[in-house]
């Protein structure tokens, strides 16, 4: 396979630049252009590596009937997801080598994209007693995680972090404190009391961060937040990586993109976990994304059935499915100039594979050929029944969106391509 992209837009993460230029591929990895390759003209279209999505939930095993791997795979395709990273918050959940080993070989059989899978750290999600580590990463998971299940018990997560530093495990987590956001819909403010839901404080994110730093200086694990969405948890961060702790953070795509006043009249779509929080937090954590404190960003794509969703607001499942619309949701990031497509690359593709330790998210000659074809000003309104999900659960079913995918290569392979 030989391949040349010409008159392509090279959006390069790690140089951190923006040029008109050719890409060549060679046998499923980036090489020097050839002139005997196959040519694909880009027509000035941006060429960037491909969206590397870590937390991303595929209901298999026990709901496939909301998102299956197959389902999921196409998903990811069509929204220039090249690797999904897939969370073990499945029924039962995975938390033994056996359903490890299921759900690799369905990934395999099923999608045409890259599946990397975490464990769960405890069994059955459920704080008591972590669970074999060593087993779990030898069957291959690439990281520990209760999802959004915080482990309350101190003693039991210290514990689980000392055995997974002492394997060089990564551990991601939820921080919430689980007490004051129990039962939580919303956040705590004006609107929620107009609204009259069940809310919680954003300090619940600063008090479940500041423990969990505690733990990371106390057994040196290495370790991932899934999602920071409060400015009051953005100096603990700071602070945690100027001591030299081995953390990392996420954020979400909605809580980029959204805020609390899009509930507006209970709309269901938009309840997330954590909740949406204000606008003066999402602008806080857009300046942490752009300026590298948080250092990446997630779809953290969670399908919901019409079932779950179509309920009272505080009753309602939390969650939305977002593969499809990440590419598209984060390019209001750069035409509201909060930062430029190298940096935005930065964050979806390159530092999810860094911290993965994958030879990813780069176009340096070498690097896997993961690849994602895009133009980034194509006007279109969502409609969430073309989406590939299974599960139509988005919030941004009918809004008006810039971005469109082109086509998305997998070792040089194209797996999605728009007519």
């Amino acid at each position: 396979m030989n391949i040349r992209f010409t008159n392509a837009r090279l959006i390069n993460p790690e140089t951190g630049t923006d040029d008109i230029g050719d890409l060549g591929v060679v046998d499923g990895k980036i090489a020097e252009p050839t002139a005997d390759a196959e040519v694909i003209d880009c027509a000035g279209k941006c060429l960037a590596p491909g969206i590397i999505d870590i937390g991303v939930k595929v209901c298999e095993p026990g709901e496939r009937h909301k998102e299956s791997y197959r389902s999921a795979g196409l998903a990811a395709a069509a929204g220039g997801v090249t690797t999904m990273v897939t969370r073990p918050d499945t029924a039962p959940a995975i938390d033994s080598p056996e359903v490890l080993e299921f759900v690799r070989r369905r990934a395999n059989e099923a999608t045409p994209v890259n599946v990397l899978v975490m464990a769960a750290l405890t069994k059955g999600r459920e704080g008591r007693e972590m669970t074999e580590i060593g087993f779990l990463q030898d069957a291959g998971a690439v990281a520990f995680t209760d999802c959004d299940h915080v482990v309350s018990d101190t003693k039991v997560y210290s514990r689980a972090l000392t055995y997974a530093r002492s394997l060089g495990a990564l551990v991601i987590a939820h921080v919430q404190e689980p007490n004051l956001s129990k039962g939580a819909a919303v956040t705590s403010g004006k609107f929620a009391s107009l609204r009259g839901l069940p809310a919680v404080s954003a300090m619940a994110e600063r008090m479940g961060l500041d423990r969990d730093i505690a733990l990371i200086e106390m057994t040196g694990v290495r370790y991932h937040v899934d999602q920071i969405t409060t400015a009051r948890a953005l100096p603990a961060l700071e602070r945690a990586k100027a001591n030299g702790l081995d953390i990392t953070a996420g954020v979400s795509i909605h809580h980029l993109t959204l805020n609390e006043l899009d509930v507006a009249d209970y709309r269901t779509f938009f309840k997330v976990k954590p909740p949406l929080r204000s606008e003066s937090d999402r602008l806080a954590v857009i300046n942490a994304l752009a300026n590298g404190t948080i250092d990446l960003i997630s779809s953290m794509h969670t399908p919901q059935d019409e079932e779950s969703k179509r309920l009272p607001f505080e009753e309602a499942a939390s969650g939305a499915v977002a593969m499809e619309t990440l590419l598209p949701a984060a390019m209001r990031l750069i035409h509201n100039d909060y930062m430029d497509l190298p940096t935005l690359w930065r964050a979806l593709s390159l530092a999810p594979a860094k911290r993965l330790g994958l030879d990813a998210g780069r176009l340096a000659v070498g690097a896997p050929a993961d690849l994602v074809l895009f133009d980034p000003d194509a006007p279109f309104i969502m409609d969430r029944f073309k989406l590939q999900s299974k599960s139509k659960n988005t919030p941004f079913d009918g809004a008006r969106m810039q971005g469109k995918v082109h086509a998305t290569y997998v070792a040089g392979r194209p797996v999605f391509e728009r007519n």
